[in-house]
């Protein structure tokens, strides 16, 4: 449906609920097939939030409503009632603290609905708005603030949004992790009180943290049942969370900005616009609030999420800083003769000066080193182009080493704290240019622009980001400015790639920092894709794909098959294995494939054939979570399912060894239950094939038994390995 359509079918939702856009009603209810959010907006009073979940009729809502049913504040401010958690926060130019926030209007347009308020005293406004997307059962929620006081209003809170759910059982699910280990899952019982999930780090937040977060209102949380509210900030700094659990009956969620250490000026006139915080329920469990995340994100977030990615080869771990240009042709060929579609030249190939040959100089010097690549990217275009494959490029344009030509010309271009030595990062040389100031916009930008129209044959860029903001100060904004630091670099970098994107709307771009450190949507509408780890082993991305999963598809998902053994864990895992990990997200390779032999590059060949042909499913499908890494069963299965339930992509792995083991059947999910499926299995290694090979099933016994899986290969004693896997395509007759 698009989006023309989309604004219709929202609007038709809401004509049962008559006046909408007058500025008298009482009842605002923003609504989707599935979800209800239901409030109340009495002019010149406080708006009440009584509803968020399921789908509620109109006779639901007016008796909800009308009967004395309880309601909390829809966006609580600060100063008025000072012991409870706040959405809204500022400190009035007279110096008063509170705010005292009611309705003024409800307006509508297209599938947006806002409900102004503003102060019974000072005038201080703000714009709650509220977008639905009928599709995908998402509202996006953000907030508009302004004021007409003399000077300014300094803001000390600003979410996005808040929700509040009925106090029960009530379990979240989050992210968590660090460098090499992002993605984990936490599930947890909510505490009372106060529970806050942030990020502090404003270049890279989502390493330790995620700014996403999943509520099960029915207890421990179930992928096929219960209900689940999921909710994530579009965000790409430093985020908070915030989840009180009191004695209100209500569990209150607030979601925006980190605060923290950044209390905003607002001059008169001027609006601060919060980012997005997306929700989304089903009371059929978290693999339908994940479902949801991925349609939406793929029609409204990801760059070109509709188009299939490539089958790429990433130079990094096969020569990391040692790029030489024959090598770099060689790997072209390489991967075209596995039947790749794209080679990607990582870090290394730039600096005159400071040569780029370790990671502690000649970031920001953007010239080619001829020394490595005689016949320039040029030469390398023409090679790719001969080799039948594209070609793309690594850059990390937002940041420079101290040992470099721009930052010997430019010391003032960085972010740093007056009176201060500098701060520097990874090589402990790398600086971060200060994106608050136009002049280094316009360097990020010409770095791109000037690959993209010098080398218009560049198909992909990697754009990493390997360094956290590692000390609050900025030398371009005033001293009394001091404190948007954090706010005016996102600000700098997105009307960056806003121009970048004008300018060049088709190059492929990867989202790389430190590995995972930008999986958020708020990234998302200029990349294509992210970089989930820069943990390549196997077996932990398993976990970390998992993790990611609950809110983030699988079309974005770089998945690397990599060396054995692996360059950050030492763990040796079959190729096989390696393989039918990295078929779950999009497929790349990062090793050196001369080092392959002769029948690994022939199994790969196969495997990447394999892929293309489930390639769609497994992109544009439905994930449907079987079992869960985390549950240690000592296996880990999910599968993909096409639209129109005729194809399904069906993956197992083993997640431990152990003596005389049994391992659990996995049923199946999402399949038609009244189709008969073919089942083949995709990159085998068996010296025999599975009984169940080229057998027909119906969808309704496959999701009732599944199949069962062999704890082991059937291989050659010396290719025996402790790790099993299965990769099943299932063809609907």
């Amino acid at each position: 449906m698009n989006l023309k359509l989309s604004m219709a079918y929202a609007s038709l939702l809401a004509l049962p609920m008559l006046g909408l856009s007058d500025i008298s009603a009482e009842i605002v209810h923003v609504s989707t097939p599935a979800t209800s959010l239901v409030l109340k907006a009495d002019k010149g009073k406080e708006l009440r939030f009584y509803h968020y979940g399921d789908k509620l009729s109109d006779e639901d809502i007016r008796s909800m409503t009308s009967s004395g049913a309880p309601a909390v504040n829809a966006y609580p401010p600060y100063g008025m009632n000072t012991r409870r958690e706040t959405a809204v926060a500022a400190t009035h130019t007279d110096g008063n603290m509170t705010l005292d926030l009611v309705v003024d209007r409800v307006e509508r347009e297209g599938n947006v609905t806002s409900v102004s308020l503003k102060d019974k005293y000072y005038p201080f406004y703000v714009r709650l708005n509220y977008r639905t997307y009928p599709e995908t059962d998402i509202i996006e929620m953000w907030s508009d603030i302004s004021h007409g006081e003399k000077g300014d209003v300094v803001l000390s809170e600003y979410a996005s949004g808040y929700i509040a759910l009925p106090y029960g059982d009530v379990w979240t699910s989050n992210l968590y992790g660090e460098w090499a280990k992002e993605g984990w899952l936490e599930e947890l019982p909510l505490p009372h009180g106060v529970k806050v999930v942030k990020s502090r780090d404003q270049l890279r937040p989502n390493h330790a943290a995620h700014g996403e977060m999943m509520f099960s209102l029915d207890g421990k949380p179930q992928e096929r049942s219960g209900r689940i509210v999921g909710a994530a900030l579009c965000y790409p700094g430093a985020f908070k969370l915030r989840t009180l659990n009191d004695n209100s009956n209500w569990i209150h969620f607030f979601a925006g900005i980190n605060e923290e250490h950044s209390p905003y000026h607002l001059a008169k006139g001027e609006t601060f616009t919060t980012p997005v915080l997306a929700v989304t329920y089903s009371n059929n469990g978290m693999g339908q609030v994940s479902r949801n995340f991925h349609r939406w994100g793929r029609d409204t977030k990801l760059a070109h999420g509709d188009k299939l990615r490539d089958v790429l080869l990433n130079s990094w771990e096969g020569v990391y800083f040692d790029i030489k240009e024959h090598e770099m042709v060689q790997m072209m060929e390489d991967i075209a003769s596995l039947g790749g579609e794209l080679f990607v030249m990582d870090d290394g190939w730039f600096g005159h000066k400071y040569p780029r040959d370790n990671n502690q100089q000649g970031l920001g010097d953007w010239v080619v080193d001829t020394n490595k690549l005689p016949n320039g990217i040029k030469g390398l275009t023409g090679a790719a182009k001969k080799s039948g494959v594209k070609f793309g490029i690594w850059i990390e344009p937002e940041m420079l080493d101290e040992k470099s030509e721009l930052y010997e010309k430019h010391p003032e271009y960085i972010i740093k704290a007056s009176n201060r030595a500098n701060m520097p990062g990874r090589g402990k040389a790398q600086v971060a240019l200060d994106l608050a100031n136009p002049k280094c916009q316009d360097i990020v930008f010409t770095i791109v622009d000037t690959l993209m129209t010098k080398y218009p044959e560049i198909a992909y860029i990697k754009w990493d980001a390997n360094n956290a903001m590692a000390i609050h100060g900025s030398q371009y904004l005033s001293t009394d400015r001091q404190s948007h630091n954090n706010i005016e670099y996102w600000r700098g970098l997105t009307k960056t790639l806003d121009r970048i994107r004008a300018k060049h709307p088709d190059v492929v771009i990867q989202a790389c920092s430190s590995g995972g450190g930008r999986v958020n949507y708020g990234y998302l509408p200029w990349f294509d894709e992210y970089w989930t780890s820069d943990n390549t082993d196997a077996l932990q991305r398993v976990y970390i794909q998992w993790g990611t999963s609950y809110f983030f598809p699988a079309i974005g998902m770089g998945s690397h098959i990599s060396a054995a053994p692996n360059h950050q864990t030492g763990r040796r895992t079959s190729l096989k294995y390696r393989t039918d990990v990295a078929m779950a997200g999009r497929l790349g390779m990062e090793l050196q494939p001369k080092d392959m032999t002769v029948a690994e590059k022939e199994q790969t060949r196969r495997a990447i054939a394999d892929y293309k042909a489930i390639r769609p499913v497994v992109q544009l499908g439905d994930l449907y979570r079987l079992q869960s890494p985390f549950d240690k069963k000592g296996v880990a299965s999910l599968m993909y399912v096409s639209p129109d339930k005729k194809q399904a992509a069906f993956f197992w792995w083993k997640t431990e060894s152990m003596a005389a083991e049994q391992l659990h059947r996995v049923p199946m999910d999402g399949l038609d239950p009244d189709k008969i499926y073919r089942v083949k299995e995709l990159n085998r290694i068996d010296n025999k094939a599975l009984p169940f090979e080229g057998k027909t099933f119906s969808g309704r016994a496959l999701m009732s038994n599944g199949l069962p899986m062999p704890a082991f290969h059937s291989v050659d004693k010396a290719d025996a390995t402790d790790f099993s896997s299965r990769v099943l395509v299932l063809e609907a007759l």
